[in-house]
């Protein structure tokens, strides 16, 4: 059974979206971090504004040292969207339409097929509330912009904190699991 991993980049007030606060913050340590992500999952998981801002930007960036653009553009992607139509997918991806929790829990079914979701906040609160989300792997920036879309936003959840690490630049990267 394959497991479902969400990894975003937080502000200390919570906030998720236009991350280019994290600018600042951004060292080796977080490149390591995301690319330990990246090369640890089998697919990506995305909502549509994440898809379209990725496909917009990622397949020019290719060739670096690492492999990540490289890894990136040819991991398989899989979409949330209830606007998007199966014609209309590219960059190695297919749609998730209709009840993605039910097509998510489908996937997870697969044996050694894990999938990271980047970004993504609504996709993430839909599956966090259906109990399909194994792991929370957070970089909270030490920013606060007082508004914005917000990660957790209905309902109450219980976490155990599993993993911890503070960076150079002051972020912490903290892993949870549902307790």
């Amino acid at each position: 059974m394959g497991k479902v991993f969400a990894v975003s980049y937080l502000t200390l007030d919570g906030v998720m979206e236009e991350p280019a606060w994290s600018g600042p913050y951004f060292n080796e340590e977080l490149q390591d971090f995301q690319y330990d992500n990246l090369f640890e999952c089998d697919a990506l998981l995305l909502g549509r504004v994440t898809y379209e801002g990725f496909k917009a930007a990622w397949p020019t960036m290719t060739g670096d040292e690492r492999g990540f653009g490289d890894r990136m553009n040819a991991i398989a992607k899989y979409v949330a969207s209830t606007t998007l139509t199966p014609d209309k997918m590219e960059w190695n991806a297919t749609l998730l339409a209709g009840d993605v929790p039910t097509a998510v829990a489908k996937l997870k079914e697969q044996p050694d097929l894990d999938l990271m979701i980047a970004g993504s906040g609504d996709l993430v609160e839909s599956l966090r509330k259906h109990d399909l989300i194994d792991e929370y792997r957070l970089m909270i920036y030490p920013v606060v912009v007082g508004s914005g879309k917000r990660l957790f936003t209905d309902g109450e959840s219980t976490m155990k904190l599993t993993k911890s690490q503070i960076t150079d630049s002051g972020v912490a990267i903290l892993t949870y699991r549902p307790a």
